[in-house]
């Protein structure tokens, strides 16, 4: 049997310590936890934190991480208590757009398989006495939310670890990450003392960038002050709370005011997001000499502004009557970590094997993505799918000091905000735009942003083609909501493709090229798929994690006997290939393959519709017939005088190319296809059509429709293993599930009524009971009624009446068709 790494943990808090457990439960012991600030009362964000845990989120991962959370405290018990109080969590609405968005809350909690409830105000008012009936709506109850003892379980957590050999050490100042040839050797703590280790995480919370400038790895991430007051004794309180506990009545969010609320005792605690963003600088921070350090004193307690507490207590008042005879007894700004999309940062380090961080995790999921953090240290991967948190997403331009600081204090002021999911961010803005920007603009592009891109939705430009669009290929009235971030010009694109020929802005589109006498192996070891073919092939494929889930979906053409070029998801897949890279390099030197982002030098454009071939008859003298360029091939072209790389793919299920070509040259390139297709109506279209065209088409996108939970055959893309292939990673377990029968799969859903719309993550309803959730949702243009992919038992076939739950109403519809657009694929092999 190996023996198990050394580990060594940088922080105590919350996450470190619930870390440090879950790998001594599994076995792993050799294991130092530093804490800059003494054991028992660390003076991070967790020795403060109100310990308010609701469940309820957008996204699954993030409800079962806070699920578990819930699981394991209300297991941590000392002297007959519990660390976690499970009074449950209310949220009230006091205006009709809130108790719009809380009943697609309750979707959310539904689809994730959370019990939750909507509740009128007369209810809110008997399971909340305090709060003043005529001011409420409504609300939603989830009786499993409750408040999450945080200081108390770190203490316990350290016991319950050390007694399993874990070693814990206070007063200990991180002041480097030691390694060697590339990998983690050690942490020094002081001037001298090195601690060795094969494997470091930093939990430390905010001071996480500190410990990430240590190996020259940007952690994006943002300390903030959150104001938190608790109030003087209320009489109405008096003698309800005398336990242990300390609060009976559920936690409390008043979001349209950006407040939360917990009982402490006869006392009620209120959090406030409603205040200006305040930036925190780490050296400002006081440093409070160990013996200090207490509840009232420690580097994370800032001292408190009351003027920015003036509208919230007002609005506390007006919430929560028995308020108004009261007062403020104590009040502080405690630091939280933000991060530019509010979410957190896991996961290895790409520059430095060894290095992992679990940083920006609040009380509400820090067991349950320490346990996630556990099982990708020992299994590889993790049980519930971290890809949302994976601190390589980001994209460098989103990296930088600016970008986090901008976009994570817009976090804080929107945290409580009803967001549509297409919402774009408002600024930063124009940080990437492809060389296409230019004439887009010229004809009234709209554009939502993603990843930094600037994308075109849909052009105005084309808003003249409605009055010639056919009657059957216009979408009916769409609700409010719906049709926010919508345009019905939409519907013009896509009858266009349809119909002619449209151009695409691809250039988003993550490029890597892989080269060296390594490339080929290491692309055969990656991906499922067969990439030892003649230069000119295209193979769509997947990466798969061990247990077979699916990490990613990639394009590779083979463009030469060693340079590959890649369509891949986001820059977590940039950093796979580069670190198996150098692994394999490692192993055998003479097997290098070099890989490189090369998104920003180039461009895409998708130019396809039935008259494709007619518009590049005009611009090039090569052959684009179907016997010299067939699907899923690819060559080196010249059009209009510009060498492009074209790509026999389409996205969209028409006839057409993927044009690639350097950047310098792409405003040339749109120019004149631009121009040669005119004379056969071509336009240029955005995502709104594009959308709508790969849905009919049954596409999967990787991230919304799959994800790592799932694997190839529930999700439908089992072809796209290669037949009798062996050693990929995976394999093993294609294996054994390509014989075992799945309980779920991905089916395509019409809508019956033909007009109401979903937009994805609803839950749906099989025989009166909730049976799976919505991934996509589009309005199908060619087929006439909205449609919508969803995960269903995989005991539902084609017919079968399902109802999809939208804003509290059920919906009708029927497992259809997959796919429901040329399913034979005349079109595309045309």
């Amino acid at each position: 049997m190996n023996q198990a790494p050394s580990v060594v943990i940088i922080g105590a808090g919350i996450v470190g310590a619930n870390l440090a457990d879950e790998l001594a439960v599994r076995g792993w012991t050799n294991i130092t936890v530093l804490e800059q600030g003494p054991l028992h009362l660390a003076g991070g964000s967790t020795s403060h934190a109100p310990g308010l845990v609701f469940q309820t989120n957008a996204s699954k991962s993030m409800t079962q991480f806070a699920s578990y959370t819930v699981e394991k405290l209300l297991s941590l018990t000392k002297d007959g208590t519990s660390c976690f109080n499970q009074v449950g969590g209310l949220e009230v609405a006091t205006t009709v757009e809130r108790l719009e968005e809380l009943k697609r809350r309750h979707g959310f909690a539904t689809s994730w398989g959370l019990e939750a409830r909507l509740i009128d105000p007369a209810e809110c008012k008997r399971i909340y006495p305090l709060i003043d009936e005529a001011s409420v709506l409504g609300g939603l109850l989830v009786p499993s939310d409750g408040l999450a003892s945080a200081a108390r379980a770190v203490q316990l957590l350290i016991e319950k670890s050390t007694a399993a050999g874990v070693r814990f050490l206070g007063d200990s100042t991180v002041t480097a990450i030691e390694q060697d040839g590339g990998k983690v050797t050690g942490v020094r703590i002081g001037e001298d003392e090195v601690i060795a280790a094969d494997i470091v995480v930093s939990c430390a919370g905010f001071w996480g960038p500190a410990i990430g400038e240590m190996i020259g790895m940007s952690v994006p991430l943002l300390p903030l002050a959150h104001q938190y007051v608790t109030t003087d004794a209320l009489p109405e309180l008096a003698g309800h709370n005398e336990g242990p506990n300390g609060a009976s009545l559920p936690i409390l969010r008043h979001q349209d005011k950006d407040l939360y609320y917990r009982e402490h005792g006869d006392r009620i605690g209120i959090g406030s997001y409603a205040h200006r963003p305040m930036p925190v600088g780490l050296d400002t921070l006081e440093k409070v000499p160990a013996e200090n350090m207490s509840e009232h004193q420690m580097p994370s307690r800032l001292d408190f502004t009351e003027e920015d507490f003036t509208a919230s207590w007002a609005d506390s008042k007006e919430l929560l009557p028995a308020l108004n005879g009261a007062s403020i007894g104590d009040g502080f700004n405690g630091i939280f970590s933000f991060t530019p999309d509010g979410g957190p940062l896991v996961g290895a380090a790409p520059q430095l094997e060894g290095f992992y961080v679990a940083e920006a995790i609040w009380v509400t999921h820090s067991a349950g993505i320490a346990r996630a953090v556990a099982e990708l240290l020992i299994d590889g991967q993790s049980s519930i799918s971290l890809h949302e948190g994976e601190v390589t997403r980001f994209e460098p331009v989103q990296t930088t000091k600016e970008y986090v600081s901008e976009t994570s204090q817009q976090n804080f002021v929107e945290i409580y905000d009803i967001r549509h999911p297409l919402e774009p961010r408002r600024s930063p803005r124009d940080l990437r735009s492809s060389p296409f920007r230019a004439r887009q603009d010229e004809l009234g592009a709209f554009y939502l942003e993603s990843a930094g891109w600037e994308r075109p939705h849909w052009f105005e430009a084309n808003r003249q083609l409605l009055s010639k669009l056919p009657d059957e290929w216009r979408s009916p009235q769409r609700d409010q909501w719906s049709n926010q971030f919508h345009s019905e010009i939409s519907a013009a694109e896509a009858h266009r493709t349809r119909t002619a020929v449209a151009m695409y802005d691809m250039t988003p589109l993550k490029r890597l090229e892989i080269t060296g006498p390594g490339a080929l192996a290491l692309l055969q070891k990656l991906s499922t798929g067969n990439i030892a073919k003649k230069p000119g092939a295209v193979t769509y494929c997947l990466l798969l994690n061990a247990d077979g889930g699916i990490r990613s979906d990639v394009t590779v053409a083979r463009l030469g006997e060693e340079r590959f070029q890649l369509g891949v998801n986001s820059n977590i897949d940039f950093d796979y290939f580069t670190i198996e890279a150098r692994r394999a390099a490692a192993a055998d030197p003479g097997a290098w393959a070099h890989v490189v982002d090369i998104t920003g030098a180039t461009c895409c454009i998708g130019l396809w519709g039935p008259l494709a071939r007619e518009v590049m008859a005009k611009v090039s003298t090569n052959d684009f017939s179907n016997d010299s360029l067939k699907y899923f091939r690819s060559a080196e072209v010249v059009i209009g005088g510009i060498p492009v790389t074209a790509m026999r793919l389409s996205y969209v299920g028409e006839l057409g190319w993927e044009l690639y070509a350097s950047a310098e040259t792409g405003q040339k390139l749109w120019d004149v296809l631009f121009a040669a297709g005119q004379e056969h109506g071509i336009i240029a279209a955005g995502r709104g059509a594009f959308n709508s065209l790969r849905l009919e088409k049954g596409y999967r996108l990787w991230g919304t429709d799959v994800t790592p939970e799932h694997h190839p055959f529930e999700s439908g893309l089992g072809f796209s293993i290669a037949k009798d292939k062996t050693g990929f990673v995976g394999a093993e377990a294609v294996d054994v599930l390509r014989n075992t029968p799945s309980t779920r799969a991905l089916r395509c859903l019409t809508i019956n009524d033909g007009t109401s719309m979903v937009l994805g993550k609803e839950p749906v309803y099989l025989d009166g009971a909730p049976a799976g959730y919505v991934t996509s949702a589009a309005y199908g243009y060619t087929v006439r009624t909205p449609l919508a992919y969803a995960w269903l038992p995989a005991s539902t076939v084609e017919g079968d009446q399902v109802e999809i739950e939208y804003f509290g109403r059920r919906i009708p519809a029927t497992v259809a068709a997959d796919p429901l657009f040329d399913p034979k694929m005349e079109r595309l092999r045309g």
